[in-house]
């Protein structure tokens, strides 16, 4: 139950953090209570590594870059055009985080 439950607040923290939305604008939508939401928030929060991956971003080679592109440790990279949906590429991102 606990491992469910986890998992459940997990989904429901990163849909929250990839939406731009306050905690209670969020928690209303849902039917959530946005302190719940938040607590949940900070628990994940604190199991996280507490130094971040060092990330390089680079731009194309020519004067005006078409597209921007993240490097991630081990050799993997994102290419993103110029004009990305913000929103997909922070669910993209959240879900990187995950792994």
């Amino acid at each position: 139950m606990e491992t469910t439950t986890r998992a459940l607040w997990a989904s429901r923290v990163r849909e929250w953090r990839s939406s731009g939305k306050t905690a209670a604008e969020f928690a209303a939508a849902r039917g959530l209570n946005a302190a719940t939401l938040k607590w949940w928030s900070s628990k994940f929060n604190r199991t996280r590594p507490s130094t971040p991956p060092v990330v390089e971003v680079q731009l194309g080679t020519t004067s005006i870059a078409s597209a921007l592109e993240v490097l991630l440790p081990g050799g993997s990279s994102i290419r993103v055009p110029r004009d990305f949906d913000e929103a997909t590429l922070r669910r993209l991102l959240a879900v990187l985080e995950d792994r």
